[in-house]
């Protein structure tokens, strides 16, 4: 009877050894996917946070492309050519994640401008498109006479300059650079970049 007992000892050690291994393996193979989503995670993060920093070219091709049309009537209209639209456009959702049945989904392809020629060339690999908007309820000119009825969204305080400073710092009572207050502009910037990543980078003007 010994020799019996002392095999079915054996098989019995076996069976928990495969079990044991089994477990093993499938902890490591659980280790190994939770370290590789980690891995994609910081990555699509990574991109993301680079799509965003791109989106300061636009920023500046917008500000480049307002300040030399800030004489004249040219910012009292659409200029549909340059994504530039006088008035705020409160039915556009320029984000895409607008809820609200009320608005539309911004046309991006069409109503934007695409950011290539130097100085504001983007990286390999990014696509940047700008849109201005007018900070007003209406086409026209914000400084015309009342009877026009054009009411912007305008800065508070008048500009001014200063030579107090060799740097252009400004003061305590004037600002360093001369700025236009008939209206505000907004600039939005949509950068796509590698992995399909995509950002928005949004910011006001004057």
């Amino acid at each position: 009877m010994r020799p019996a007992i002392m095999r079915a000892q054996r098989g019995v050690v076996l069976f928990i050894a495969l079990i044991i291994l089994v477990a093993m393996s499938l902890a490591g193979i659980a280790l190994m996917r939770g370290v590789d989503t980690g891995t994609v995670i910081a990555g699509n993060l990574a991109f993301r946070q680079n799509t965003t920093f791109v989106g300061d070219l636009g920023v500046e091709a917008a500000r480049s492309w307002l300040s030399t049309n800030a004489t004249g009537t040219t910012l009292n209209d659409d200029q549909l050519a340059s994504a530039y639209y006088a008035t705020w456009e409160p039915t556009q959702d320029l984000l895409g994640n607008d809820t609200d049945a009320t608005t539309n989904p911004f046309d991006w392809p069409t109503k934007s401008l695409s950011v290539s020629a130097a100085p504001f060339t983007p990286p390999t690999g990014y696509t940047v498109r700008y849109v201005i908007h007018r900070l007003c309820d209406s086409k026209g000119d914000p400084t015309a006479d009342p009877a026009v009825a054009v009411t912007c969204m305008k800065s508070g305080t008048a500009g001014g300059s200063t030579t107090s400073s060799s740097k252009g710092a400004a003061g305590y009572s004037s600002y360093a650079l001369s700025a236009p207050v008939a209206a505000v502009y907004r600039v939005t910037v949509q950068v796509t970049g590698p992995r399909n990543s995509r950002s928005y980078v949004q910011t006001t003007v004057f």
